[in-house]
C-alpha cells in the first residue's frame, strides 16, 4: 500500500515497476501513480548504485535536496505575484489567509506579459502559498441582494484612478476615524509582557473622566508610500474635524512630499463624517481646495466594505497592536503610542493633537452646496466626485 511507505520507499518502488516493464515503463508508472519521472529515474539510479531498499527508519532526503524556497530560486518573484494579483484578492485584509479569483495559468500569463517572467504554475502555487494565498470552497454566508449592484464596479474604479494617480506621482490617501478611546488609566484590550505577578492596575469602571474625556483619532493613510498620519482630535468627529485633519496632512506631509501635485485622491468610507451624503463634508472640501489649489478627487468605498479600506489594515490595525495592553493614561502617552508604531516593512506614523471645538449639528445648505464647483464621475456619480472649489 503506497499510502503506508515514504517518500523515498515509494520512489524505489515506482523505480522497480518501471523497470520490471522495460521500455516506457517509466512513463507508465508516472502516468499511473502521478509521479514524476524525474522522481521515477532517481530511483532507478539509486538501485543500479546499489543503494538497498530501505527496511527501516531513515534519512528520506539527501542533505540540501528537496523544494527550495520561491524567494531563492527568484528573489523578486513574490512582489511581482503580489501585484498582479492584489486587484483580485478576496477575504478579510486584516487576516493572513486571502484568495484570488485569478487560476495559476492567469497569473503565469500576466507575469510573462508584464513582468517577463516565465513562472510556470507549480511555480506560482507555490509562490501564492508563501504568501498567504489557499484555495477556498465556496460559503453559503451572502444573502441575496445584500451586495450592491455597484460594489465589483466601484472597487476596479477605484484601483485603476489610484494606479494612474501613483504612476503621475500625485498623491492618493485613504482615510477614516478610528473608534473613539477614553483617556485614562483604563483597561485596554491585549496583553503586554511584564514581570510575573507585575500585571498593571487600571481603574475598573469605564466611565469618561472629568477633564480627560475620549479622543477621536483620523487616520490618513498615503497608499503611494508606506507612511500613516493621525490627527488626534479632542473633540466631536465632524466633516469640519475630518477635513481639518486632511488639511493638516497636506500641510506637515503632503505638500512637502509632493510640492508638484495639482490634483489629490482620497479614498473613505461612505457613511460618517466623510459619507457621500454628508453635504457639509463636499463643503469643507471646497474650502481645503479653494486654499490649497489642489482638485481634489473622491471615491467612497460602497456600503459594507469598510474593512477593505487601507488606512483600516495598514495603520489602524497596527496602532491597535502597538498599544495593546497599555492604558492610555493620557494625550502625550497616546500620541507617542501612535508615533511609535512602525512594522517589519518600515511604516511610519506621524502623529498631532487637534484640540479645536468642532460644533455638532452643523449643515451645508442649498445655497451654500451651489456654490460648489463639483463634477459626478465614475460607475456611480454619489460614490465618485471631483471638487475644485467654489464657482
Amino acid at each position: 500500500m503506497p499510502q503506508l511507505l515514504d517518500e523515498r520507499q515509494r520512489r524505489l518502488l515506482a523505480a522497480s515497476i518501471a523497470k520490471g516493464y522495460g521500455h516506457g515503463g517509466i512513463k507508465l508508472v508516472s502516468e499511473a501513480r502521478g509521479m514524476d519521472i524525474r522522481t521515477i529515474r532517481s530511483g532507478i539510479h539509486e538501485i543500479k548504485d546499489g543503494m538497498p531498499f530501505p527496511s527501516g527508519p531513515e534519512k528520506v532526503r539527501k542533505s540540501g535536496a528537496g523544494r527550495k524556497p520561491v524567494k531563492q530560486l527568484q528573489p523578486d518573484l513574490l512582489d511581482d505575484i503580489r501585484a498582479v494579483v492584489e486587484n483580485n484578492t478576496y477575504g478579510d485584509p486584516q487576516k493572513v489567509i486571502s484568495w484570488t479569483d485569478l487560476s495559476l495559468r492567469d497569473i503565469s500569463s500576466i507575469l510573462k506579459e508584464r513582468f517577463g517572467i516565465d513562472a510556470g504554475k507549480d511555480i506560482v502555487s507555490r509562490a501564492l502559498e508563501e504568501l498567504g494565498y489557499s484555495k477556498q470552497a465556496n460559503q453559503k454566508m451572502l444573502q441575496v441582494g445584500s451586495q450592491h449592484i455597484d460594489r465589483d464596479a466601484q472597487f476596479q474604479y477605484i484601483n485603476t484612478k489610484a494606479q494612474e494617480f501613483i504612476d503621475a506621482n500625485e498623491p492618493v490617501i485613504s482615510t477614516d476615524t478610528k473608534k473613539k478611546e477614553l483617556v485614562g488609566n483604563f483597561k485596554n484590550n491585549g496583553a503586554e509582557y511584564r514581570p510575573a505577578g507585575e500585571a498593571r492596575k487600571v481603574l475598573d469602571h469605564d466611565f469618561p473622566l472629568p477633564g480627560l474625556g475620549k479622543v477621536a483619532p483620523y487616520g490618513v493613510y498615503l497608499v503611494n508610500g508606506n507612511a500613516g498620519f493621525v490627527n488626534l482630535g479632542t473633540d466631536h468627529d465632524t466633516s469640519a474635524f475630518a477635513v481639518e485633519s486632511i488639511r493638516r496632512w497636506w500641510n506637515i506631509v503632503g505638500k512637502p512630499t509632493y510640492p508638484d501635485a495639482q490634483k489629490l485622491y482620497i479614498n473613505c468610507d461612505g457613511g460618517g463624517s466623510n459619507g457621500w451624503r454628508t453635504r457639509l463634508w463636499k463643503y469643507e472640501l471646497a474650502l481645503f481646495a479653494q486654499e490649497s489649489g489642489l482638485e481634489i478627487h473622491v471615491s467612497h468605498y460602497p456600503p459594507g466594505t469598510s474593512k477593505w479600506n487601507k488606512v483600516e489594515h495598514r495603520l489602524f490595525c497596527y496602532i491597535t497592536k502597538n498599544w495593546a495592553g497599555k492604558p492610555l493614561i493620557d494625550i502625550n502617552t497616546i500620541v507617542n503610542l501612535i508615533s511609535s508604531t512602525t512594522t517589519a516593512k518600515g511604516l511610519e506614523v506621524k502623529c498631532v493633537v487637534d484640540r479645536n471645538t468642532y460644533q455638532t449639528g452643523l449643515k451645508a445648505n442649498d445655497e451654500m452646496m451651489s456654490r460648489i464647483d463639483i463634477e459626478a464621475v465614475g460607475p456611480n456619480e454619489s460614490w465618485n466626485y471631483v471638487i475644485r472649489g467654489f464657482k
